[in-house]
């Protein structure tokens, strides 16, 4: 119990002092999951709202499909861009592989799906919702995603943060494309399951612990913005 204590005190002091080591980590994987958030917010919004209005022959099979991707094994989708991105394949000459560059691209692959869904659903209740109205003023399915978007905006940095979420606490695809290499593709997951084999229980502590601050500051945000678009819905209403 006492050696426990000693780690958990040696873990704030590496926090409260400004360890060197511990904030570059930190501070490559926010900028790696920001960066993997905004390339899929990117594809997934237009993505959702498209589907979210669009009507087309197999959509309901593209949405059971996007639902489907939500639920990726992170080692799988690992497995598949090392594939890709290896010397011997189709993207190898790029030599992307143990850079941040291919954990991003992981981390898209996996956060996509999540706010292509969360967009649709948000932007086909809306469009529900003010069907009659677009009709009215003679704007047709394609015209009213943009209006819909900004009206969804609460909503959709939800999902955003849903995806950060799923990306930061991300180890199993990030280790097999990054390679968890020091001081170049190291983040917090991967360090906390390389320091915790070593047994130097203070780093992973440390980190873990901002981890879990950042995990209670999103889900924080995720619920001040739920509860703001309930009470601009009861305003509207």
């Amino acid at each position: 119990m006492q050696d426990f204590a000693a780690e958990i005190s040696d873990a704030m002091l590496l926090i409260l002092q400004g360890d060197a080591e511990l904030w570059a980590i930190v501070l490559l994987s926010l900028r790696v999951s920001l960066l993997a958030v905004l390339v899929s917010a990117v594809i997934g919004m237009p993505l959702g709202a498209a589907l979210a209005v669009g009507r087309f022959p197999g959509r309901r099979a593209v949405i059971v499909l996007l639902n489907a991707l939500m639920g990726l094994p992170p080692v799988v989708v690992g497995l598949l861009v090392y594939l890709m991105l290896s010397r011997s394949g189709p993207l190898g000459v790029l030599e992307l592989l143990y850079t941040p560059t291919a954990m991003i691209i992981a981390q898209v692959v996996l956060v996509s799906p999540i706010i292509a869904a969360l967009t649709r659903q948000v932007v086909e209740m809306l469009a529900e919702e003010y069907s009659e109205q677009l009709r009215s003023l003679g704007v047709s399915r394609l015209a009213s995603v943009p209006v819909l978007l900004w009206d969804a905006r609460l909503a959709l940095i939800t999902a955003l943060l849903a995806g950060f979420g799923r990306a930061i606490a991300e180890v199993g695809a990030v280790i097999i494309v990054g390679g968890n290499i020091n001081h170049v593709t190291r983040v917090m997951t991967t360090t906390i399951a390389l320091e915790t084999s070593k047994g130097n229980l203070a780093l992973a502590l440390a980190l873990g612990v901002i981890l879990i601050g950042i995990a209670v500051a999103v889900n924080a945000l995720v619920s001040a913005l739920s509860l703001r678009a309930e009470q601009e819905g009861l305003t509207h209403a």
